[in-house]
C-alpha cells in the first residue's frame, strides 16, 4: 500500500508505503483533545516505511509524562499529520490528512473507557476499553 498525504495549507507532505500495523478509532481523552472531539482515526505504518517529501514538521511531547508521544504537526496551518509512540518502532498517521482516505477501513477501537455517547462504533467492529493485547 502506497499512502501519500499532508497538511491543510500544502506545505508539508509525505509518503509511507508497505502495510499497515493497525487501521483503528482511537476514543482516549488524548486523542479527543487533538480532533476537537471525535475519535482518532489512524493508520499505524512502520517507521521505516514513512518519510516527509517536502517540508519539516514541528513536534510537540508533553514534558508531564514520563513517556509522551511525540505529535508532528505544520506550523502554518496547524494540521496535526503524524504520532510517534515512544515504545514502539510506528508512526501512526492522520486518515484526514491522507491524499485518499477511502484507502482507510477501521478494524478496530481502542480506548473505548473513554468514549463518549456521540462517539460511534460500528456494529460488530471489535471494540477494547484499552489496547487489545497480542
Amino acid at each position: 500500500m502506497k499512502l501519500e498525504g499532508g497538511c491543510y495549507c500544502g506545505k508539508i507532505r509525505y509518503v509511507a508505503e508497505g502495510e499497515p500495523m493497525m487501521m483503528a478509532q482511537c476514543h482516549c481523552r488524548e486523542c479527543q483533545y487533538i480532533t476537537g472531539g471525535a475519535p482518532n482515526m489512524f493508520m499505524a505504518m512502520p517507521v521505516d516505511s514513512f518519510k516527509y517529501t517536502s517540508g519539516a514538521p514541528r513536534k510537540f511531547s508533553r514534558s508531564d509524562l514520563e513517556h509522551p508521544v511525540t505529535r508532528e504537526f505544520c506550523a502554518e496551518c496547524g494540521t496535526h499529520m503524524v504520532t510517534r509512540p515512544p515504545a514502539f518502532p510506528v508512526v501512526v498517521l492522520k486518515i484526514g490528512t491522507f491524499d485518499d482516505p477511502s484507502q482507510f477501513v477501521p478494524q478496530v477501537a481502542i480506548y473505548t473507557v473513554d468514549k463518549q455517547a456521540f462517539h460511534h462504533v460500528p456494529e460488530g467492529m471489535p471494540a477494547f476499553e484499552r489496547m487489545p493485547r497480542r
